[in-house]
């Protein structure tokens, strides 16, 4: 026990060795919460007695339950590490074990975007859409919005409607929303698939349904840990609630000023009122933080002190004295990057890497003029957040190879099936698709039936089907990393890669062979293909990292659980940081709370920068607030502001905030709630514009409906 209790502080050896119960944990920025939440983990097994297989433990990345996931193992020594993973992940578990409640398969498919995307294709084409009706990217948003907050029952649908039944909503569709809307549907149905928003959903309808599986489950877990719990929405929390309702030990750990996710559905209120929730709540403080100097926790703590809706408390420092944090007032966004660059170039000829500056900004958009100054000083840079690893196209084609074998679905074999060319083109492609909506079957199975069809002469049919069967009839019992190997050099995918001399993607498929062994060997047993490319799936941008000496740029948000030594937190101006939609108080309030996440990912130094200028309307560029907030003798200026202009940013900043409202989503009335308008009387709330701060309401009296002001006196009936 002692090895496992060594090196603690008296609040991380508290939330170790607190086992039984609900305990709330407020961990500062820094403060070790990763340590405890493992510790904690391994007293249980080691000390407690407690087998893994009944501890879960949830992260808010695949990347971090795969670092938790190790540590543990370090500590216990024992290749059973429990649920350790994401909400969805832990419900692919759920599904995989009990999806026969809904009559879906237990080889269901976990979709990821560009597989909704391949959908998308399949439905503008069947309907003559084009992307001006809408793009890919907004038609994945549309859907997601229905689903969460628009149309929550949808799942139903795609249970209880048999697939022609769906199908014909599809085509009696006549507005480009809804086409899209039942065609993804259809199409998720049809080949047992469910995305991101599916299964937490799916999940709840088998234990609301099921009380024997809900059971098996509360007791299976007794005891469940929650990290970020900040970050917690609506779903997770209802699900948190069922699966802790046996066994009644529940611990969560968070920091409400790291709340920076509201708009997808992140709720403060689940964390600072727990205590209300949950009987016999035990808290404990977190607030020694092992990350960064005095000077950057203390520009932090200033700012973040003036959110009036937090729990009061300070990072404690326990670093030794560094460097003041500068502030840099430029006259032109140009000048503000040179001086960004100056200060890199400084740092690198001490010794500093490129690897270890970070330049973090709200919005992608401010990137250009930092960019071409980098460009221009020969400042090697890489932007954080494009197309990462999980998304490049020969990885998405090498997973399809693997995928194929275990669901041989439509959308895998769309990819793979001409890659390497096999003479499948259009036209080929065209007649399979006919076939298989006339049989109601996969692609797959069109293509085995017709495989002696004229129209598959002088192709490479035949080889495909027989690649696939080969690999397929044993991949059950094979290791991931042997198949991935063989089936990319069988296939000649590999050499067509070589043939065409596309060594980077080689390399990239070469890391993708050792991280597919990286998994097997952290998670043991469960290293099936289908719990691989189910964990894969679900992989987000935040997950994938690079090692190579280049300047990182990222939006704060991208930043939120990682670290640098070195930060230069750029165009903190008004309207930019904070942004110009903030027009709410809990608003601006979540806008400090990104700030105060983007300071403490500093470790060593930190540098503030922001320019004059004007903005694309023509208004004058001021100082941000933020920078306001901050205690004067806190922030060392290189180049203070002129005194005119801080009186009318000064004077900017008190006018702004007099128009600012209350959360419009505290005050508006649900959907469907009927209201009494002073003048047009009684009516029933269609829908709720949170952007423009409007109900839509279809009053009985008018015919067309309204978008009143969330503004007006509106009564609830």
């Amino acid at each position: 026990m002692e090895d496992i209790l060594q090196g603690l502080n008296d609040a991380q050896r508290e939330a170790v060795t607190s086992t039984e119960g609900f305990i709330r944990v407020i961990a500062g920025a820094g403060s070790g919460k990763t340590r405890a939440l493992s510790r904690r983990f391994a007293y249980l097994v080691n000390e407690v007695g407690i087998l893994p297989g009944n501890i879960l433990c949830v992260t808010f990345t695949n990347k971090s339950a795969n670092e938790m996931r190790q540590r543990i193992h370090a500590l216990t020594g024992d290749n059973d590490t429990g649920f350790i993973s994401t909400f969805h992940s832990f419900c692919v578990s759920v599904l995989q074990e009990d999806s026969y409640a809904v009559q879906y398969p237990k080889s269901f498919l976990v979709l990821d975007n560009s597989d909704i995307d391949a959908m998308l294709a399949i439905i503008y084409e069947e309907r003559g859409l084009t992307l001006r009706n809408m793009t890919f990217s907004n038609a994945r948003d549309m859907i997601e919005i229905r689903k969460i907050f628009k149309e929550p029952d949808y799942y139903l649908d795609m249970l209880a409607m048999p697939l022609n039944t769906l199908y014909q909503k599809y085509l009696n569709a006549k507005n480009t929303s809804d086409i899209i809307f039942y065609g993804y549907l259809y199409q998720e149905k049809k080949c047992f698939g469910l995305d991101y928003n599916d299964l937490i959903k799916f999940t709840l309808y088998i234990f609301q349904q099921d009380e024997e599986i809900k059971l098996k489950w509360q007791k299976r877990l007794e005891y469940i840990m929650i990290d970020e719990f900040q970050d917690i929405d609506e779903l997770q929390y209802k699900l948190m609630e069922v699966l802790c309702g046996y066994h009644g030990n529940l611990f969560v750990v968070g920091d409400p000023d790291q709340t920076i996710y509201t708009w997808r559905g992140a709720n403060i209120r689940y964390l600072l009122e727990f205590n209300n929730a949950f009987p016999n709540v035990k808290t404990i403080m977190m607030m020694e933080n092992y990350r960064s100097t005095p000077q950057i926790l203390s520009v932090a703590n200033s700012l973040i002190d003036k959110n009036k809706n937090r729990i009061k408390k300070d990072l404690i420092p326990t670093l030794p004295k560094g460097s003041e944090v500068l502030c840099h007032h430029a006259a032109t966004s140009e000048q503000e990057a040179e001086w960004i660059a100056v200060k890199m170039k400084e740092l690198h000829g001490q010794n500093v890497s490129y690897r270890d500056m970070t330049v973090l900004y709200r919005a992608h958009h401010l990137t250009r003029t930092i960019e071409e100054v980098l460009l221009r000083e020969k400042i090697p840079y890489t932007i954080y957040s494009g197309v990462q690893f999980f998304g490049r196209k020969e990885i998405k084609d090498a997973l399809s190879y693997l995928r194929i074998l275990a669901y041989k679905d439509d959308l895998s074999f769309l990819r793979i099936a001409n890659s390497p060319k096999r003479n499948l083109g259009k036209r080929r492609m065209q007649f399979l698709q006919e076939i298989a909506a006339t049989r109601g079957c996969s692609l797959y199975e069109a293509l085995s039936q017709e495989i002696d069809n004229e129209i598959f002469k002088g192709t490479k049919a035949t080889q495909f089907l027989s690649l696939v069967e080969a690999f397929a009839a044993d991949y059950s019992v094979r290791p991931i990393s042997e198949l991935l190997s063989a089936i990319l050099n069988e296939s000649g995918y590999e050499e067509m890669l070589r043939t065409e001399g596309g060594q980077e993607r080689l390399d990239n498929l070469a890391e993708l062979k050792q991280s597919v062994y990286e998994y097997e060997t952290s998670c043991g047993e469960e290293s099936t293909l289908e719990h691989y490319l189910a964990h894969v799936a679900l992989f987000t941008n935040s997950d994938a990292e690079t090692d190579s000496d280049k300047v990182k740029l990222m939006t704060v948000h991208t930043a939120k659980g990682l670290e640098f030594p070195h930060v230069f937190l750029c165009a903190m101006n008004e309207g930019i940081f904070p942004s110009k939609k903030t027009n709410t108080i809990q608003g601006m309030e979540e806008e400090r709370r990104l700030a105060f996440v983007a300071m403490t990912r500093a470790k060593t130094a930190l540098y503030l920068s922001e320019a004059e200028g004007r903005n694309f309307d023509g208004s004058p560029r001021f100082p941000s607030r933020f920078l306001f907030d901050i205690d004067e003798g806190l922030l060392t200026y290189t180049q203070k502001p002129e005194d005119e202009l801080v009186k009318e940013a000064q004077s900017f900043i008190a006018i702004s905030d007099r128009h600012l409202k209350q959360d419009t989503e505290q005050t508006a009335f649900a959907v469907q709630q009927r209201v009494k308008h002073p003048i047009f009387g009684l009516g029933t709330v269609t829908d709720v514009d949170f952007v423009k701060g409007a109900h839509i309401v279809q009053f009985d009296e008018i015919d067309t409906p309204r978008a009143i002001s969330f503004r007006a006196k509106l009564d609830k009936c």
